[in-house]
């Protein structure tokens, strides 16, 4: 029979050889999630949608030309353009918009953007674009969801886009509306038919729905070369779209685009204010406003519409059509 003193020695020495592995468990075990985590972080997301036609995009930054497939393009674009947290039917109205603005855009091509036979840019000139290195350094941690995100709504569009009268639109897009999409001839020469004003009171759950830029007094008065009285003498009309149509000042007219490009202002949409030696021009909206609103977009997929009743909301008369129709189009390739 062991003694009481044995029997406490052995438990002893039995805990001593134990307490080691209990705590190491719970650390190797953590370890291994962390690298899965990071494994998962950094394993690559299939971009295979098969596609016929390749788009040649001017990197500007890199100074070289990048050819990609049309629907990788749109990813790129997707990417770059609207926010992958957006509900999943705006993300897919994004997409077709991407695919048939490029399109239209290839289609009307007579000479391509400079000596590298490049079709179109990657910046706001046409379109933003970045590829998938690009998306990495910018999305981070986030890279996966997002991306996974953004494909599931080019896959669920690929092949489409918009046309009016059997011919691929002018699909432009912005940011935020001041409560009104804006008519195409209101802010550029043409007018199209199925670019025309219409109500978006989504907007006003955007981030960049209001904002306002303080300009010195004498610089206004240099940029628009006229004198400016005091108090502050403007007469404006406006456009269906509820933004600055012409506005008079100093004796001279000036168009609402003019005086948004001459002060880099977010919208169209704006007042202009004196505060001591200082103009204040306040904004509704950004971007130029014709076409769709993506806060709109998003608004509309939040209230369970689809990508088809969006799209059609906002380009009016248009139906979404078969890309491969106008593929001979697209490569100059005779029929």
């Amino acid at each position: 029979m062991k003694k009481p003193g044995f029997i406490l020695v052995g438990l002893i020495l039995l805990t001593i050889l134990l307490i080691p592995t209990f705590i190491v468990i719970p650390f190797v075990d953590s370890g291994e999630r962390e690298v899965e985590v990071a494994q998962n972080e950094n394993k690559p997301v299939a971009l295979d949608i098969d596609s016929d036609i390749d788009v040649k995009v001017w990197r500007a930054s890199a100074s070289v030309a990048e050819t990609v497939p049309i629907e990788e393009y749109v990813v790129g674009v997707v990417a770059s353009e609207m926010p992958a947290d957006f509900e999943m039917e705006a993300l897919k109205a994004q997409a077709l918009a991407a695919r048939t603005y490029i399109v239209k855009y290839m289609i009307n091509q007579e000479e391509p953007v400079n000596e590298s036979g490049a079709q179109v840019t990657d910046t706001i000139e046409h379109q933003v674009y970045k590829n998938e290195d690009d998306l990495r350094e910018t999305f981070g941690k986030d890279y996966n969801w997002k991306m996974e995100r953004i494909i599931e709504a080019v896959r669920a569009t690929k092949g489409k886009i918009i046309t009016y009268d059997g011919e691929p639109i002018d699909a432009s897009f912005f940011s935020t509306s001041n409560g009104f999409t804006e008519n195409s001839e209101d802010y550029w020469a043409n007018e199209l038919p199925y670019l025309r004003s219409v109500a978006s009171p989504w907007d006003e759950e955007s981030p960049k729905f209001l904002d306002q830029t303080i300009v010195p007094r004498a610089k206004v008065a240099e940029k628009l070369g006229v004198p400016l009285a005091s108090p502050l003498k403007v007469t404006i009309s406006k456009t269906e779209g509820n933004r600055v149509e012409t506005i008079e000042i100093g004796g001279e007219t000036f168009t609402g685009r003019d005086i948004r490009d001459m002060f880099d202002l977010r919208s169209s949409d704006f007042t202009m204010e004196e505060k001591d030696d200082y103009i204040i021009f306040k904004t509704k909206g950004y971007g130029h406003g014709v076409g769709m609103s993506q806060y709109g977009a998003n608004g509309m997929a939040k209230e369970g519409k689809t990508y088809e009743e969006i799209i059609h909301y906002f380009y009016k008369g248009v139906e979404i059509s078969n890309l491969k129709e106008h593929e001979a189009e697209i490569t100059k390739e005779e029929v």
